[in-house]
């Protein structure tokens, strides 16, 4: 009896065995000639660092997309693309076409029609001009013309600029070669201007506004009773920096009382980090350094990130998408600690060298009515706003609501 009952099972499991190799094999002939239509568009090339999904070159397919994510396009070349769908049997199958990742734009030569160094000046021109490129991190820069820093005249001159994927960039301009100025005892001191935070709220605060001011240890001493009273609504407080590239973080001077008073008073609080930056491990450390100054207080509003190192922008061996990632790095490590990530900036820079972000913006621009046709969440509209509880200069901020 108990050999009969071997053979049984054996015979069981062989029979098991063989249905679900039928069954495996039935499947996967039906997915291997299962029927696979996919018209792709004519051109397969991708701009770097712009965003197109894997339905963007699908003219037609027999069926449903089951993932249509972004393609990367952060580096240059051929990329495969791997369509996953299920077709109209209800079959799912996979498909791979390529797409060309490609540089199409000219590097960036910030310099305007002319320039002007004193005469004796000795200085790298070319080193001197911001020159970058939005994928590549070391673009050709360089000057074409003869010039001679000890001799004053006017010099005409061409900067030049070509990237690794070939595109170029020109700009004529005249060099000024002049004598040093001579002081004029009998010059009158120019009357600093003034926007009064009265004339801000009268002339920008509605229901869907907020007005504000942003200060560091510049502004000394603040009454935040005063400011308060004068209408603050909120204040962005610089919590420190650091002395230059990888040197040593410093509070600023005034962060403490400044956070302190204005969580006592009830007062929303932002933040703002000066960065030297030049990698996103860098950035991270910043990030980090910042979240620990923070941790006891109430921060309701966003932790900017606030990179303004042109003037030296040739030194730091970036591209404009190492830098945008870098300060997504940055507002990334920000997030992951609770707090919202903010990106401040000028409306010229905005415009020029940062590349698109996923994170708000902080416009820096000086004037009345803004032009800037990007997305912003803050307007830093003035540098010389006067409110009662503060001696002297500060910023004037407008945050919407609505944004």
């Amino acid at each position: 009896m108990k050999k009969k009952k071997r053979i049984i099972i054996g015979s069981s499991i062989g029979v098991i065995f063989l249905l679900i190799l039928l069954c495996f094999g039935v499947q996967y002939l039906r997915v291997k000639f299962a029927k696979i239509e996919v018209v792709l568009t004519d051109d397969l090339t991708l701009e770097f660092a712009s965003k197109k999904y894997v339905s963007d070159y699908i003219i037609s397919i027999n069926g449903k997309l089951l993932d249509d994510y972004e393609i990367d396009a952060t580096s240059l070349g051929t990329k495969d693309v791997h369509v996953h769908f299920k077709n109209d049997d209800g079959i799912k199958v996979s498909y791979t076409y390529q797409v060309e990742v490609k540089d199409n734009v000219a590097p960036v030569i910030w310099l305007g029609g002319s320039y002007t160094i004193q005469k004796g000046t000795e200085v790298d021109l070319v080193n001197k001009i911001l020159c970058g490129d939005n994928e590549d991190a070391n673009p050709n820069c360089y000057i074409e013309g003869e010039y001679d820093y000890n001799t004053v005249g006017t010099y005409p001159l061409t900067f030049k600029a070509e990237d690794k994927s070939g595109n170029k960039s020109e700009q004529k301009f005249n060099l000024h070669v002049a004598e040093p100025p001579k002081p004029n005892p009998n010059a009158k001191p120019t009357e600093p201007s003034k926007t009064y935070f009265s004339d801000i709220v009268a002339n920008y605060k509605t229901e869907n506004t907020r007005i504000g001011i942003d200060v560091s240890k510049w502004q000394g001493d603040i009454d935040f009773e005063k400011i308060k009273n004068a209408g603050v609504e909120f204040i962005i407080i610089r919590v420190g920096g650091t002395r230059g590239t990888n040197k040593e973080y410093f509070v600023d001077e005034k962060f403490l009382q400044n956070i302190q008073k204005a969580n006592e008073l009830g007062i929303d609080v932002g933040i703002y980090f000066y960065s030297y930056a030049n990698s996103n491990e860098h950035a991270k450390r910043d990030a980090e350094w910042v979240i620990e100054q923070l941790k006891p207080y109430k921060v309701n509003l966003p932790i900017a990130f606030d990179w303004e190192n042109w003037n030296s922008f040739n030194d730091y061996n970036l591209s404009f998408f190492g830098l945008t990632d870098m300060a997504h790095t940055f507002l990334d490590t920000i997030n992951k600690a609770g707090y919202e990530g903010l990106l401040y900036s000028s409306k010229n820079y905005l415009e020029r060298i940062w590349l698109p972000t996923k994170y708000d913006t902080w416009l820096a621009h000086y004037t009345k009515k803004t032009n800037y046709e990007g997305n912003y969440k803050f307007w830093q509209l003035c540098d010389d706003g006067r409110v009662d509880g503060i001696n002297g200069a500060v910023d004037i901020d407008i945050l919407y609501l609505d944004k």
